[in-house]
């Protein structure tokens, strides 16, 4: 065994423990050979070829030589014709030789390193025989001297030229690693096949003619030049035949090849049109440009960009360059020609998936990118997945590029999380109609908001409503820091609430929010309990931002023009803070008194009939808030009292409600909310409707988006009694996954069916709803028409309204522009002079022209389009997006409040005017009012006939009573003036009979009782209709109780007004749109622990949360 072992030789030090791990067996003869790989073969034809053809730097000195000994040889061949001595001709000829035999030597070599098998395909190219010519015989007048005297034709050597010359430029492109344009190579083409063509003819006609007239070198080129440009002096013309063959064969070859040369580069140039061409690297380093990324442009998405990008003052020097796969529409073609947009908007047809193309656009030197999605697809998910592909492209290539992107499906939204800024569209529009359910035209507030505009729309209109309401939509959210700012410095150390009011009382301005330097959340109405502080950001609505304001006091007006000023305040048409409205950017702020008295926190109205007893008064806000004067707002605590009234039914479902939040989400990335929620997870099957009773609806397939509408209504905040149950009319069942998430909310309901079937929407439950909402769906995308995609839903609507008259309904469309459409009258002559009016508002330039619409202004209808905008301001506005999903409901900051409703009542109108509301609400519940929603009567006209009043019938005598009507209806408005509403009403009346009709003649008999029968015939059918839905009802063995027929809502028109002026006359139903501060913001500890662990609560919070906008 021992000499077994023996045998076994030692391991070499350095391999032993290696080789015995990798099992290397080599270790005993250590004989390595070292092996050389080559790309190319390692001969000398190879590295002659890889010198000479393949290497690109190499190969462009080799061309550059060879381009400047052709140039060099035409030169000396000039030199020889205008020389008249022998001598220098004899050293010019030899000169030639010595080039020649260079040149020859070139040749030869290029050709035998570019020969691949066929010599004679080498030897019949043009160029290799232009070489044979001129090279040949100069080698031989070396060897032979006899044939000096033989003429060469060396002027051919430009034609090589011009091929040495495209050969250099592409390969100092290939060294480079750079590409040019394919036209810039045409046009260079071109250029140079014109000048040899020139330079051929000129030298050949000029050596021709010496045996005739003798033509100069330059009156050949003289005779060349009128001859191609098609002039044709003839002073100049050829004598002998050879020179007039050379003409003809020159205007043959030219005949030939220039118009090939102009048909390439008219191809070339026409394509170039289409693809956009490139963005210059020295205009992306010196001029600044955003890149907008598309997957289609359509003319409605183009001017929404550019009309709202534009909007802003400091990005008037800014390029737009657009990237889109498709050619350019022809609209879109002709928008671009128009000479404001062709100098700021460049087209690039191109991918931005390809990095040729993002580089064409200068994506790397952008100051932002937009990616948006294509709406109009069938497949959102399809349209979702090429919009992540092209962030991915754009974060890929351009690491340091802002990325604005807008997704469509919320499932998709955390793949461009890396994004600076992202919009959900399903996000934000269900949270936005389910908000309209609980705080009406929600929808309509949100879209004057994030639209830029300065106020002036509908100014020149005699309807009061109208010029107040575009007042109002010029108030737009702006940002400054305390420190800075005149609006808020006084109020340093104050709290939020205190600021608030006396910014408005004293500038018309509301704040809303605030952020603090250390923390990068914002917060809506964080409450009496913050304290500002000078680093603080303040955000504020307002017409304009305090950068473009000028304060304008008037105690100094009337010092400098020398007036009194004890009758400053005396004055009865004083005017309202901020009631004098910006013109471009500026509003000039009129401050009625700087310092306010020291009673003015008190406002307290007269005594009735002489006696003693007075209204309530209201309470000064506080520089510091006090625990004890606010009023709690614990959601938490037991309220029995809220449930007294209700029945014992209703107190039991109550009570069997917990609050905490929702254990399923139905994606990634839905903000946390807390909720009302089942103690248990209801089962699928009870989720099915079985009975008919609740209040909000809503028509639409199953989505994730679905969960962000429900979310809302049943948000902790919302009082327990105020929880309506929620029936999802779907066109097809819901999956289980689905189900999982909404299971845990309390009184949801689903049923299978559509809006186009009476029967459905009757079994569940429609004419007890509140609110009917109709999302648009995603087949009707499909249409060959894109403004037909809300073709289906509007008629359906339309059906709807014709049925149920009384039923509020909120519709979501593709268009804006298919407003006009809902509720759609075709003889109301009202609708016609608001369509008028529209069309004069978009011919001023306006960005809110549908703003006028009926349906739009009374929050009846939204299109998702119009948030784009919210997108585009974020690139100057930041805030924007946080801003308006903590107003939504989407995201939820611990401190931050939310967005609620609260409605004005007879009780209430001793308060008499919105800043007096303002003060109230500050004072009582620390909640900040930001605008109103107004309902006024309204007679419409439904044909012509009413809109021609006949005067020989008693014309005073209905403006009599239409003036005691206003009276009564519209106690006081926006103005001061009462006397300003008989007048008004009296020109609306004109107004709209002058735009509906023109050369109106009264109404005869014949036309009187045509009318009367329409009257009749209306009645009959609407008889008809409610005769039919009560007979499908009984049929269905559904209870007729409750079907309103007749009240139907026409004569009324509503609208918001944001952030009124203080001296706004309020209006019974008036509803005010609230911020109210988070209740659970100062609550104590354990209370805040224990709900967030989802322990039950067995009482509601109603009671306190009613005191709070009781007023």
């Amino acid at each position: 065994m021992a000499d077994i072992d023996s045998e076994v030789p030692p391991l070499p030090p350095r391999y032993r423990f290696r080789d015995l791990l990798l099992g290397d067996q080599t270790f005993q003869n250590d004989d390595r050979v070292q092996v050389e790989f080559y790309v190319n073969e390692n001969t000398f034809k190879e590295r002659l070829k890889l010198f000479f053809i393949k290497n690109q730097r190499s190969s462009l000195r080799i061309r550059l030589f060879n381009f400047s000994l052709k140039i060099l040889t035409c030169a000396l061949y000039i030199l020889r014709v205008k020389s008249h001595s022998a001598i220098v001709t004899h050293s010019l000829i030899i000169h030639h030789s010595r080039l020649a035999l260079i040149s020859f030597l070139e040749t030869m070599l290029i050709t035998y390193l570019s020969y691949k098998g066929n010599i004679w395909e080498q030897i019949f190219q043009i160029s290799f025989i232009l070489e044979m010519i001129n090279t040949v015989p100069f080698i031989i007048t070396i060897f032979w001297a006899p044939l000096r005297n033989i003429f060469v034709p060396v002027f051919l050597n430009c034609w090589l030229a011009k091929c040495a010359l495209e050969n250099m430029i592409n390969d100092f492109h290939r060294a480079i690693q750079r590409t040019h344009s394919a036209m810039f190579n045409q046009v260079f083409i071109l250029i140079c096949t014109l000048l040899c063509l020139v330079f051929t003819g000129a030298c050949g006609i000029q050596h021709l003619e010496r045996a005739g007239k003798n033509l100069s070198l330059f009156d050949s080129l003289y005779f060349c030049i009128v001859t191609f440009s098609t002039v044709g002096y003839g002073d100049v013309t050829p004598q002998i035949w050879p020179s007039q063959l050379l003409v003809v064969i020159l205007i043959c070859v030219a005949l030939v090849v220039l118009p090939l040369q102009f048909e390439e580069l008219a191809y070339l140039w026409m394509e170039s049109q289409k693809s956009g061409g490139n963005y210059s690297r020295h205009r992306a380093q010196t001029e600044k440009h955003v890149v907008l990324c598309v997957s289609s442009l359509k003319i409605d998405l183009l001017m929404d960009f550019l009309n709202e990008f534009y909007a802003h003052p400091r990005l008037q020097d800014y390029y737009v360059v657009i990237l889109c796969p498709t050619e350019m529409d022809i609209q879109v073609r002709r928008i671009l020609q128009i000479p404001l947009w062709s100098q700021r908007v460049i087209y690039l047809q191109g991918s931005a998936l390809k990095d040729q193309d993002l580089m064409r656009a200068k994506m790397d030197d952008a100051e932002a990118c937009f990616i948006l999605s294509s709406r109009n697809e069938v497949d959102r998910t399809a349209a979702d997945h090429q919009t992540i592909l092209r962030a991915w492209a754009a974060k890929d290539f351009a690491p340091n590029c802002p990325l604005y992107v807008q997704i469509l499906k919320p499932e998709n939204k955390f793949h461009v999380k890396f994004a600076d800024h992202v919009v959900c569209e399903e996000e934000f529009k269900y949270a936005m109609l389910a908000l309209n359910c609980v705080c009406p035209a929600t929808s309509t507030l949100v879209t004057l908001l994030v639209h830029t505009s300065r106020g002036q729309e509908g100014q020149m209109s005699p309807e009061q409503w109208q010029r107040t309401y575009g007042r109002c939509s010029g108030n737009e959210v702006y940002h400054i820091r305390l420190c800075d700012s005149k609006f808020f410095g006084e109020y340093d150390g104050k709290s939020f609430t205190y600021a608030s009011f006396h910014a408005h009382k004293k500038y018309g301005v509301c704040l809303i929010g605030v952020k603090r330097e250390d923390n990068k959340s914002i917060l809506l109405n964080p409450g009496p309990r913050h304290i500002m502080a000078a680093t603080d950001t303040c955000y504020y609505i307002n017409i304009t931002k305090e950068e473009n304001s000028a304060f304008i006091f008037k105690q100094e007006e009337k010092h400098n023009k020398g007036l009194p000023v004890s009758g400053l305040y005396d004055a009865p048409s004083r005017l309202p803070v901020h009631s004098i409205i910006a013109s471009m950017g500026t509003v000039a702020i009129d401050l009625q008194n700087p310092d306010p008295p020291e009673d003015s926190g008190k406002l307290t109205l007269p005594t009735e009939n002489g006696a003693g007893s007075r209204r309530p008064s209201i309470a000064p806000v506080l520089e510091i808030a006090d625990s004890s004067a606010i009023l709690p707002c614990d959601l938490l605590s037991d309220q029995s009292e809220d449930e007294t009234n209700q029945s014992d039914e209703e107190g039991s479902v109550g009570s069997d409600f917990v609050k905490g939040y929702p254990p399923n989400s139905p994606y990634i990335g839905s903000s946390p909310t807390l909720c009302h929620l089942l103690p248990q997870k209801a089962p699928f099957c009870c989720l099915r409707l079985d009975k008919g009773c609740m209040h909000n609806m809503s028509a639409e397939t199953a989505g994730n988006g679905l969960y962000n509408f429900i979310v809302p209504l049943r948000a902790y905040y919302r009082p327990r009694k105020e929880l309506n149950p929620i029936v999802l009319l779907l066109d097809y069942p819901p999956d289980n996954h689905f189900l999982e998430a909404i299971c845990c909310f309390p009184m949801v309901y689903f049923m299978a069916g559509t809006i186009d079937n009476l029967d459905n929407l009757l079994q569940c439950g429609i004419i007890y709803a509140d609110n009917l909402v109709v999302v648009d769906k995603e087949s009707t995308m499909s249409a060959e028409e894109d403004y037909m995609a809300d073709a289906k839903t509007i008629v359906n609507v339309q059906t709807m309204f014709r049925l149920f008259p009384s039923l509020s309904i909120i519709t979501e469309l593709t268009h804006p522009s298919n407003m006009r459409f809902m509720q759609f009258r075709a003889k109301d002559c009202y609708s016609l002079a608001l369509s008028k009016l529209e069309k004069i508002e978009r011919d001023k330039g306006s960005n809110l022209a549908f703003m006028f619409r009926l349906p739009f202004a009374a929050g009846r209808v939204f299109s998702i389009s119009m948030l784009d905008t919210l997108l585009y301001q974020s690139f100057v506005k930041d805030y924007m997006i946080p801003i308006v999903r903590l107003l939504l409901g989407l995201d939820t900051t611990p401190g931050s409040g939310y967005l609620c409703a609260m409605k004005v009542t007879e009780e209430d109108l001793w308060i008499r005017t919105y800043g007096r509301l303002f003060q109230k609400l500050c004072s009582s519940s620390a909640e900040i009012p930001i605008g109103i929603y107004r309902t006024e009567s309204h007679m419409f006209s439904t044909s012509e006939s009413q809109v021609s009043i006949n005067v020989e019938e008693g014309e005073e005598q209905r403006e009599r009573g239409e003036l005691w009507k206003e009276k009564t209806a519209h106690r006081n408005s926006t103005t001061s003036d009462q006397s300003e509403h008989p007048l008004l009403r009296k020109k609306s009346m004109q107004w709209a009979r002058r735009l509906s009709r023109k050369n109106t003649k009264m109404p005869s008999r014949t036309e009187r009782i045509s009318q009367q029968r329409l009257n009749l015939y209306r009645r009959s059918e609407r008889q008809e209709l409610s005769e039919l839905v009560k007979n499908r009802m009984k049929h269905l063995g559904l209870p007729t109780v409750g079907y309103d027929e007749m009240n139907d809502h026409q004569n009324t028109l509503s609208y918001v007004l944001i952030n009124p002026p203080p001296d706004t006359m309020l209006e019974l139903n008036d509803i005010v749109y609230i911020i109210r501060s988070d209740p659970l913001a100062h609550m104590p500890e354990e209370a805040s622990v224990s709900q967030s662990r989802g322990t039950r609560n067995q009482q509601d919070f109603g009671t306190e949360t009613r005191d709070e906008t009781h007023l």
